[in-house]
């Protein structure tokens, strides 16, 4: 009886401890595994600084209830090995409380069943998969729309307001490609359309020529895109070489990046694209945006892109969870303290995020975008299919 009291106690301990890790008295400890020196670095690395300007801010004030957040980075490179690695160091031997805004899908697909095994939340990911919060599990938050949301979006846009009738795919051989063709799939079948091709590639691609030919031969009139920046402007300008008229091209958040929209003598004018948030170009921005603008650069010396915007909102989400939770802190009060978040609104007023005892996601709305004189600009929105 003895002994069996002894590991009683011992075993509730260790679970306690192993529970409430990262989180002291005057300290929240947090992890983020991202790309600081990969191909996705453009947006790793800013949104390392959106994020610890929000926290800079909160701690200067004090934090809450006397304590103050601190994030540590591990660089995964864009890569999955690199990932495990990373996040193994930060749940093992840094011991975060919580995990924030790490970027890729397969990098958090990878590591999320032995980071949520450590009861060690998974929040705002800089991915827009369903994997990050279906199927469910209470340690899973992600803010907004996910890829699936924004082409069916798209799709039913596109079909009611540009009267297209021929939709096909292009995508990469991806879990990620995997969702844009299974989205692109439904939204059909809820609008009664059949698909009339598909096309797929490899991420390393750099000749799309093949793939053109093969969907304008069927006469595509809609191709949805399961592409991601490179791969995304390579086909598009391959199908404006070739002189394919009359058909719209329309990508998901992981292309709404302004390199794409950027590139030299508009040539990717007239992509259409959705994401869950409006980034504000400088010249059109609102005064709050322009002033929280003026100080990130002011703070870091070049100009902010969507990941500093993205790590930026997912700190202040993260600080509003910590406040609601209150002095005693755990990983069981802050699910609680998030479950109870209801239309909060960003401090640079670009979403509404709502969340609930039976819902990881904050939203689903999308905005529609197309590339016009170089810039992404909104053609509607907030909309969802």
């Amino acid at each position: 009886m003895k002994y069996f009291l002894f590991f009683v106690i011992f075993f509730s301990f260790n679970y306690s401890a192993s529970a409430n890790q990262g989180i002291t008295d005057n300290q929240i400890l947090i992890g983020m595994h991202t790309d600081l020196s990969g191909p996705a670095s453009m947006i790793g690395k800013q949104s390392v600084d959106g994020a610890n300007m929000r926290f800079e801010e909160f701690n200067k004030i004090g934090g809450a209830y006397g304590r103050t957040i601190k994030l540590i980075v591990e660089d995964h490179q864009y890569t999955t090995p690199r990932a495990v690695q990373a996040a193994n160091k930060l749940l093992r031997k840094d011991k975060v409380a919580f995990m924030i805004g790490s970027l890729g899908t397969p990098m958090n697909n990878a590591v999320l069943t032995d980071q949520l095994s450590l009861n060690v939340p998974n929040l705002f990911p800089l991915t827009a998969a369903r994997s990050m919060f279906d199927p469910f599990h209470k340690l899973k938050f992600t803010s907004g729309s996910t890829y699936y949301d924004q082409i069916r979006t798209g799709i039913k846009y596109l079909v009611d307001e540009n009267k297209r009738n021929k939709v096909c795919v292009l995508y990469e051989d991806t879990d990620f490609g995997q969702e844009i063709l299974d989205a692109t799939t439904d939204q059909l079948v809820q609008m009664g359309m059949n698909l009339v091709e598909t096309a797929s590639a490899k991420p390393t691609d750099t000749d799309f020529s093949s793939q053109i030919k093969k969907l304008q031969n069927a006469g595509c009139d809609l191709v949805t895109l399961g592409t991601q920046i490179r791969t995304t402007i390579i086909p598009f300008m391959k199908a404006k070489e070739v002189n394919w008229r009359n058909v719209d091209f329309v990508a998901t958040s992981a292309s709404y990046f302004s390199v794409v929209a950027e590139q030299p003598n508009g040539i990717m004018n007239g992509l259409y694209c959705l994401n869950g948030i409006v980034f504000p170009y400088y010249s059109s921005a609102s005064q709050i945006e322009r002033e929280w603008w003026d100080k990130f650069k002011s703070k870091y010396d070049y100009d902010p892109n969507t990941g500093a915007v993205y790590g930026y909102i997912f700190a202040d989400l993260f600080i509003e969870g910590i406040i609601r939770a209150g002095k005693d802190l755990n990983v069981d009060n802050f699910v609680l303290a998030m479950e109870s978040i209801k239309n909060y609104v960003d401090p640079l007023e670009t979403s509404v995020v709502s969340f609930s005892e039976t819902k990881r996601q904050g939203s689903n709305v999308s905005y529609f975008f197309q590339v016009q004189d170089e810039k992404f600009e909104v053609i509607s929105g907030p909309i969802s299919y």
